[in-house]
């Protein structure tokens, strides 16, 4: 399964729960957008618990190589994050559909640092 991975860092408190936003504005085509109910996994453990999975319903700004960057409505995938082992950096994998014609499918994975409260 190819993956990219965002240049986007998250980063939380092992307390913490925690909204995470991974844009895929930069592999979407023109004019195409997220449809569908993302897939959002840990990737080697079961630390992290990921609900609330969606695509964004209104322009949201992330923080993307320390730059503050908006992505439009439809461009980045959505989730909570709650647990973790303070000291362990994970790799969260997702993937989404589009409303391309044809539909495509679109992975990404995104990096969480969790650190001690």
């Amino acid at each position: 399964m190819p993956s990219s991975l965002a240049p986007q860092r998250q980063c939380k408190t092992a307390s913490e729960v925690r909204n995470v936003v991974c844009s895929f504005a930069n592999k979407l085509d023109s004019g195409e957008l997220l449809t569908g109910t993302p897939t959002v996994v840990e990737v080697t453990t079961t630390n992290l618990t990921l609900s609330n999975k969606a695509t964004n319903s209104a322009a949201i700004t992330l923080f993307a190589d320390g730059r503050p960057v908006t992505v439009a409505i439809g461009q980045a995938v959505q989730f909570n994050v709650v647990g973790g082992t303070a000291g362990t950096e994970y790799t969260i994998r997702i993937s989404c559909g589009t409303d391309a014609s044809p539909a495509q499918t679109l992975y990404g994975s995104i990096k969480l640092r969790v650190i001690a409260d």
